[in-house]
């Protein structure tokens, strides 16, 4: 493997990677509130 191969691998390997803890640590910080299904209808007018 040359090393311009191996530069492109640990670049998208950080890339993927890096993506994933940064959607984790997102959600880690705002996490979504679940949607309240049960809410009581409103009347139609």
């Amino acid at each position: 493997m040359s090393t311009s191969a191996i530069i492109m691998l640990i670049v998208a390997i950080v890339i993927v990677w890096g993506g994933l803890v940064g959607a984790i640590v997102h959600l880690r910080r705002h996490p979504e509130r679940p949607e309240d299904d049960a809410a009581p209808a409103q009347p139609a007018a």
